[in-house]
């Protein structure tokens, strides 16, 4: 039955289309996959929680995304998974940068990269 439902589903479809619709369905999950990161961080330390890894997650998810919104010539997704990368780039670039903490990162969130405190 199970067979017979996935050959009706994807009759119409040709193997490229099918190949495409994967990329599409693994892109969503990484995508999707950001907030399960973002609220066991959450969880685990009571109170709202972003780890920075929830940012290459954002990339990575839209990236793939927009490949398949630009195979699927859908300017609306097209436009709004660009756009939405400039804003995930900047909090790369925000966290990377911050003048209280040391160069590099670590997967945890921003305060558990942050330097000591200098005594003067």
């Amino acid at each position: 039955m199970l067979a017979n439902i996935m050959d009706n589903l994807f009759a119409k479809y040709t193997m490229t289309e099918i190949i495409w619709v994967c990329i599409g369905f693994v892109g969503q999950a990484i995508f999707g996959a950001r907030f399960v990161i973002q609220w066991i961080a959450s969880e685990r330390r009571k109170r709202s929680y972003i780890p920075v890894v929830f940012w290459y997650l954002s990339i990575v998810g839209s990236a793939v995304l927009l490949a398949y919104s630009i195979y699927k010539l859908d300017p609306v997704f097209i436009a709004g998974q660009s756009l939405n990368m400039i804003i995930y780039f900047r909090n790369i670039y925000l966290i990377a940068f911050r003048k209280d903490r040391k160069m590099g990162f670590k997967f945890g969130g921003a305060e558990e990269n942050k330097t000591p405190d200098k005594k003067e």
